[in-house]
């Protein structure tokens, strides 16, 4: 009896269950393929260089005791590339720190006799000059101290190396050449029908690999004469600051802002790519999903990608390619039918 009461129960819940209307599909998130005004650009060769290349100068007469870098070597700011012996400007320092208190004590002593009335004026400049005099000899002596330790001005790398350890070196002698791998720029050279444009509009971005990744460029310099030769303006574009993966005399591409033009744009997040196919879904009037194939440009502010082909005006692609892709898999199956 029990049974046959537990059966009914379930064939009534089984009929509710086939009478209750299912849940329409959520629709998917689309966006439309509509026609922009977008910079356009040129593009040209260029090479990376340092804007910083400088050469350290020995600044006081001394002996190499210790050389820490050679050339191709990367040295950090302010790392010590190499040290003078310091025996005598040390012995100078101590010398001079001697005559300094012994200045300031009768510097002291003399203006407070000077006070209380009790010596000449005269005498009291004299220990005041004395004093002065005393103060500048320990600077200098500190400041040659410390020219016998000689830091990079700047991070990079060492390009030349101009003494040996052992050498002996002069005031203005050269010690060591370096380029700065933190302060780089591009040199193009730009043909003379497109140099008005660049410099009524000056804006640039270096490109740094076969992805298109590139790098706004920070500022132009435009050479005021052409290449008398070539008919080319020698353009310089400043990348911005820090190490982003290129070195000077790197081969690059820049590309330089000289117009507007309408093209066809879609949100960035739309476009999916498989191995070596770029594609997008693109979402009919009924709902419908399909997988088409595209041919993208370069990437544009706002999240969006320039479209060269594979798709019209008007048409709708799906912001949200995974759930698209599941939808276009049930309507193959036919479960979304």
């Amino acid at each position: 009896m029990k049974r046959t009461a537990a059966v009914f129960l379930l064939c009534l819940a089984l009929a509710a269950l086939a009478g209750r209307p299912v849940a329409a599909e959520e629709p998917l998130s689309t966006a439309r393929v509509v026609y922009k005004t977008v910079p356009h650009e040129d593009l040209f060769d260029a090479v990376i260089e340092a804007v910083n290349r400088a050469t350290v100068s020995a600044q006081v007469s001394g002996t190499v005791v210790e050389l820490n870098f050679d050339v191709d070597d990367y040295v950090a700011k302010d790392e010590v590339i190499l040290r003078f012996r310091d025996k005598e400007q040390r012995a100078a320092v101590d010398a001079a720190e001697a005559r300094y208190e012994e200045a300031r004590a009768e510097y002291r002593r003399m203006q407070e006799i000077f006070d209380r009335g009790l010596v000449a004026r005269s005498a009291y400049d004299k220990a005041q000059a004395a004093f002065e005099s005393a103060k500048a000899a320990l600077e200098q002596a500190r400041e040659r101290l410390k020219h016998t330790v000689v830091r990079a001005p700047f991070a990079g790398i060492v390009v030349e190396r101009h003494i040996e350890l052992g050498e002996t070196a002069n005031p203005g002698q050269p010690l060591m050449t370096g380029l700065s791998l933190e302060h780089l720029r591009a040199v193009a050279h730009v043909p003379q029908r497109h140099i008005k444009a660049v410099r009524d509009l000056a804006k640039a971005r270096v490109v740094l690999d076969r992805n298109g990744d590139s790098l706004v460029g920070q500022e132009l310099t435009i050479s005021p004469y052409a290449d008398p030769k070539s008919h080319t303006f020698k353009v310089r574009v400043v990348l911005p600051e820090g190490q982003h993966g290129v070195y000077p005399g790197m081969f690059t591409k820049v590309a330089f802002v000289t117009g507007e033009r309408r093209r066809l744009v879609i949100p960035r997040e739309a476009v999916v790519h498989r191995s070596e196919v770029t594609a997008v879904y693109v979402v009919a009037e009924d709902g419908r999903v399909g997988f088409r194939q595209v041919r993208v440009g370069r990437a544009l502010d706002g999240g969006r990608v320039e479209v060269l082909s594979g798709l019209e005006p008007g048409e709708a692609v799906a912001l949200d390619p995974v759930r698209a892709g599941i939808r276009l898999k049930e309507q193959r199956s036919g479960g979304g039918s």
